[in-house]
């Protein structure tokens, strides 16, 4: 790392530091944020003439403390006259991201896409927004200093995205990502190297799940769990000893897993419910194979699903990419996976919500008969995507237990965010995320430039060919208040 000092017009910027494994346009990212000058519009005067943005630092020849110039124009919002017509260029930017209708980008910072994609999706959930901004500065006793730097990373580079039209550069978040988990730092030929979307997921709600604790009883103990977590109760099975035994679990992910058989999301997700296991047997004195069955026994407010498109390479030593086509839906039902005590609990808030879309329809209500159980367990079209904000009520432990101000759970969920990767293994190719807005609208956010799509073409992002393909889906809870 070197530390010069950068004159732009009248401005002095003393200490700027540059990473000089980074390329010259991570810099240039850097002086964006500093004085608003896009990256394409910088000149900045080097020995030799022009800094250009894939130069090889150690050719430039920058030293520790060199003062450097910069010459370009900011961007600027044209101002409107006193009267006449008031054009959205002419808003504070935070007013012109509200009549955006979305967010901004986030720029590359070289084979970042992995992290901008997730970072996207997540943005997009309200209420983890909500509770990063009462995410206070002041460490607490219990947490160590890198996931603190993360979650308040996080909580500004949200604020950032909500507040700019123009891309932002995550230079922060990124450092401290990398900190937190040295993955993600990984160099090749001086590079640093793309990564595997899901494992940033993964981690960044892991360190999110430590910090985001409640320490008030009136409030719930762990957001991240809240919004996130699923509890899976599981049967495990050996058919060669008959021995049987259960087991509780919370994850924050379904995974679909992909074979010949799988060609819709509702197949994937009943096989990735059933498992194989290799154990050592009491009763055998040995090991032997047991058979592991799981179903939902707590559903979250946002669930999250994993195409499982990845696998280890023996041969070529690196994550290979199941390319098969696996349709998904807009709108999934998984009363299917439920246990028989959630499937229990759902059976009236479903209910309303069928009476509810038949006076929609102009149907009237019928009393629930005991055999339209069977028809729940169909995956369903439901329209009209509620917005408020649930929370589980289902569960019949104590950890995720009903209240008289929450929302009832309907087991609906209608599909708010897409990750996407396109090329043919998770450490290379190209990440994408495909965002639902408030207004309903969808967004594609290929790093630093958001593309208006149709809604339609969201469910095309299925697989089957180079093209983008889902790797993560995330989908929103479908309830009504009690």
């Amino acid at each position: 790392m070197l530390t010069v000092s950068v004159k732009w017009l009248k401005e002095v910027f003393p200490k700027v530091e540059i990473d000089t494994s980074q390329p010259p346009y991570v810099f240039k990212c850097q002086l964006y944020d500093l004085t608003g000058v896009p990256p394409e519009r910088q000149k900045i005067m080097v020995k030799g003439g022009l800094l250009k943005d894939d130069a090889d630092w150690a050719t430039v020849g920058v030293k520790e403390g060199q003062k450097m110039m910069m010459m370009g124009t900011a961007d600027e919002i044209v101002k409107a006259p006193e009267k006449g017509p008031i054009f959205m260029e002419d808003l504070p930017e935070e007013e012109q991201v509200v009549a955006l209708g979305h967010t901004a980008g986030l720029f590359n910072l070289g084979n970042t896409c992995y992290m901008n994609s997730t970072v996207q999706c997540l943005h997009s959930v309200p209420e983890l927004k909500s509770a990063l901004s009462n995410y206070p500065s002041q460490k607490s006793s219990d947490l160590d200093q890198t996931s603190h730097m993360l979650t308040a990373a996080t909580r500004e580079l949200f604020n950032e995205l909500d507040k700019s039209v123009k891309p932002v550069a995550p230079m922060q978040f990124w450092m401290v990502l990398r900190k937190k988990y040295p993955q993600f730092g990984q160099l090749h030929n001086g590079v640093y190297m793309q990564q595997d979307a899901e494992e940033c997921w993964t981690q960044l709600l892991y360190t999110l799940s430590q910090s985001l604790r409640s320490p008030s009883p009136s409030q719930n103990p762990d957001t991240i769990k809240e919004l996130f977590g699923i509890e899976l109760v599981s049967r495990v099975h050996c058919q060669e000893s008959g021995e049987e035994s259960s087991e509780t679990e919370s994850v924050y992910s379904l995974k679909c897993h992909i074979s010949q058989e799988v060609n819709h999301l509702h197949e994937g997700l009943k096989h990735g419910l059933k498992s194989e296991l290799e154990k050592a047997s009491p009763s055998l004195g040995r090991s032997a194979i047991y058979l592991k069955e799981s179903c939902i026994n707590a559903l979250p407010r946002y669930l999250t699903v994993q195409f499982v498109r990845f696998f280890w390479k023996r041969e070529s030593n690196q994550k290979a990419k199941i390319l098969r086509k696996v349709d998904y839906p807009l709108q999934l039902d998984v009363y299917d996976f439920c246990s028989d005590d959630l499937r229990k609990n759902l059976e009236a808030p479903r209910q309303i919500l069928r009476d509810e879309e038949g006076k929609k329809a102009g149907l009237k209500a019928k009393v629930k008969s005991s055999s339209s159980k069977d028809n729940d367990a169909k995956m369903t079209d439901v329209e009209g995507p509620s917005n408020e904000s649930v929370k589980s009520s289902n569960s019949t432990s104590g950890e995720g237990g009903s209240s008289d101000k929450e929302s009832h759970l309907t087991g609906i969920y209608d599909l708010v965010a897409v990750l996407t990767h396109k090329g043919r293994s998770a450490d290379s190719g190209h990440y994408v995320a495909w965002v639902k807005q408030e207004s309903g609208k969808w967004i594609e956010y290929d790093d630093d430039n958001p593309i208006p799509q149709r809604e339609e073409d969201i469910t095309k992002l299925s697989g089957g060919g180079d093209w983008h393909m889902a790797y993560i889906c995330m989908y929103k809870a479908r309830a009504f208040p009690v």
